[in-house]
């Protein structure tokens, strides 16, 4: 793991503003600086960063934070990967904390082969434009198929020698290790003897989603019967084939920025689409589509459009990957292609406009395209149409949302010509079967002995709860929400104090004095006080804790570095190493800077500053706390009463909470 010391030098030398400015053209905007939004195709700026706070936000999709996850999001690294990109560029020596004998040897393990393969990765490149082999053999192959330089370059791409150890020796004499160039796969080694795995082989390196070389495939050159066409390189501690997609580091920037994934089956079908300027795409390198490698895709976008070429029996073998994008709960639209063309051959001989056109222009729902599908095969015949019927509303059973279910199951409805209510009734027989499969499965696990735990819910609660989920349950109606008034009060006094906790104010209480006839006289009393101990001091006398968890954690940080150092450190919280509350207060510190965008001045409308009223803004968010949190004491009481039947309810508790919520609401000025 990366030492403290090292994560807490990197904080403190990356600049927001020169991190983002790499990656998003900045304009000044007073003390901050604002842009487009790198995630959303927008004309007018909702990007924001503040080099004082030292945090960014982009209002168009509400993410937000710091230098670390902004690397995160844009360039979808891990926590890890995004502290070693900033320590590169501020030149800070990465520290890693003491592990285990067993944690340094797995690691180093893990790296070597790593380094291995970026070398062959290199190796094979170099070999392939710069040796009269390379050119003549690996180079003109790729020149053949339409591959310009840049996009050669682009994808890493390669070539090794049809000599048995070519490579092999080239790494040894690097000083490379022959114990991982066999655990990477790429060199063979048996009894005495080693080769390359890849001779004679043009390569495609396999990227990771942070751009490390996991693997290859290897395309071969001759047309020897006895060897596989392509070859991949085989399972390791770096490689697996079924959580890997190829062209995903090429492709996630733009994936995110259209919303959408194009899908493709094969290493040039990707190459050629870039060449094209169709850059959102994967291919699952012509394997079966797994679900690891469609969540790999949901880091980056919600939508899948899955490109077939003109071969009915191909796409009937793959069609079965569509039910699985769907049970992920993804998107999942369909582009087939003419008869004889698949997506390379397509490429290449169409321009780059008819393409995107095309693609556009032939997508289908999933329903569409599997009913044109199969209707070919069942003709007049009823039994053949009843069976595609049920096939459509089994991929309808995969979709985890419930109002989706209903939206497809109309729509196979109308194209189906059959009525809604009956499949309906077939969708619920199928979920049904599911839900049955399920909890047969887990039996083991829910196990209902009152005797040990009378609090334990019955097996029968479980199916319960799952049925309300997927829309079977009598009466299960779509219950709009009611506004979380607690939520956004808690979230308000979160604000103030991060805004304003260091600020010292005159408030002013009132005071209730009894005179000497016994009389009571109320006066007013100023008095200073931080911020930060007024709110400390009016949540500790009526012991509130707050009900969402971020907020509780933020706020129990805060009293903690209150009661150390009297400050409050507002940088520990922006650069926490709790993704939630990092995003939680950046979010909350560049809500504050929102107006900004606006540009109010240049329209003559004065925003008016909040410390103006500050020790208002104060009492005002405690109060309303207050009110809402006895409300719902009284709420409480009367529906204990209720279900109990009792008619001894506590009437003097609900008139004396009753009396205070009153109180309340005289001095926030609010009419009952």
């Amino acid at each position: 793991m990366i030492s403290r010391s090292t994560i807490d030098r990197v904080f403190e030398s990356a600049r927001v503003e020169e991190v983002i400015g790499e990656f998003v053209q900045l304009k000044k905007a007073g003390s901050n600086f604002k842009g487009l939004s790198p995630f959303t195709d927008e004309k007018s700026p909702s990007f924001m960063v503040s080099p004082v706070k030292q945090i960014w936000k982009d209002f168009s999709t509400g993410k937000g934070g710091n230098a670390v996850s902004f690397l995160m999001e844009h360039e979808h690294y891990s926590y890890p990967e995004a502290l070693k990109w900033l320590a590169r560029k501020y030149n800070i020596e990465i520290e890693e904390t003491e592990q285990s004998d067993e944690q340094k040897a797995q690691l180093n393990e893990r790296e070597s082969m790593f380094l291995v393969s970026n070398f062959a990765k290199d190796y094979f490149h170099d070999l392939m434009l710069n040796t009269l082999k390379g050119k003549a053999i690996g180079l003109s192959y790729f020149k053949e198929r339409g591959f310009t330089d840049e996009i050669i370059k682009k994808f890493d791409l390669g070539y090794c020698k049809d000599e048995w150890d070519n490579f092999t020796k080239a790494a040894l004499a690097k000083g490379y290790d022959l114990k991982y160039l066999a655990a990477t796969g790429l060199t063979i080694v048996k009894e005495n003897k080693q080769f390359d795995r890849f001779k004679g082989r043009v390569l495609f390196p396999i990227h990771s989603m942070s751009g490390r070389i996991l693997g290859f495939g290897g395309r071969i050159l001759t047309s020897d019967k006895n060897a596989a066409k392509y070859l991949n390189s085989p399972e390791s501690d770096i490689y697996h084939k079924s959580k890997v997609l190829y062209g995903i580091y090429q492709a996630k920037k733009e994936i995110a920025k259209q919303d959408n994934c194009f899908l493709v089956e094969g290493y040039t079908d990707v190459i050629s689409f870039h060449q094209s300027g169709v850059e959102n795409v994967v291919a699952s390198s012509g394997t079966a589509l797994t679900a690891d490698q469609i969540r790999l895709i949901s880091r980056l976008t919600k939508n899948i459009t899955v490109l077939f070429d003109g071969d009915a029996a191909g796409i009937r073998a793959s069609i079965r990957g569509i039910d699985l994008i769907l049970e992920q709960g993804m998107n999942v639209k369909v582009v087939q292609f003419p008869d004889g063309e698949d997506p390379d051959s397509f490429a290449k001989s169409h321009s780059d406009s008819e393409l995107k056109t095309y693609l556009e222009d032939a997508a289908q729902d999933f329903i569409n395209f599997k009913v044109s599908l199969l209707l070919k095969d069942s003709k007049n015949d009823p039994i053949k149409k009843a069976g595609v019927i049920r096939d459509i509303v089994l991929s309808i059973s995969k979709i985890p949302d419930g109002i989706q279910r209903e939206v497809y199951v109309q729509e196979c409805a109308r194209i189906m010509d059959i009525s809604e209510r009956v499949l309906f009734s077939e969708l619920a027989q199928m979920l049904s079967k599911e839900l049955n499969a399920k909890a047969s499965r887990t039996s083991s696990q829910r196990t209902f002995n009152p005797a040990k735990d009378p609090n334990q819910p019955p097996p029968e609660y479980f199916q319960q709860q799952e049925q309300a989920q997927m829309g079977l349950v009598k009466g299960g109606a779509i219950s709009t929400q009611k506004i979380d008034q607690l939520s956004i009060l808690e979230k308000e006094i979160i604000r103030i104090l991060l805004l304003f906790g260091n600020e010292t104010v005159d408030f002013i209480e009132d005071v209730s004095t009894i005179d000497e006839e016994g009389r009571e006289i109320f006066s007013k009393r100023k008095y200073q006080n931080l911020v930060s101990s007024e709110v400390y001091l009016h949540l500790q006398d009526d012991e509130i804790e707050f009900t969402n968890p971020i907020f509780q954690e933020i706020y129990t940080e805060m009293i903690h570095q209150l009661n150390q150092a009297q400050k409050l450190e507002i940088d520990i919280f922006v650069n926490h190493e709790n993704p939630e509350i990092s995003k939680t207060v950046t979010s909350i510190l560049m809500d504050e800077e929102k107006h900004l965008l606006s540009n109010w001045q240049s329209k003559n409308i004065e925003v008016k500053s909040a410390t103006e009223v500050l020790d208002k803004l104060v009492i005002d968010a405690v109060f309303n706390l207050r009110r809402i949190l006895i409300g719902k004491k009284i709420d409480e009481m009367l529906k204990a009463a209720t279900e109990n039947d009792s008619t001894s309810v506590d009437l003097e508790s609900i008139k004396d909470y009753t009396g205070l919520k009153m109180k309340l609401f005289e001095k926030l000025n609010r009419v009952v």
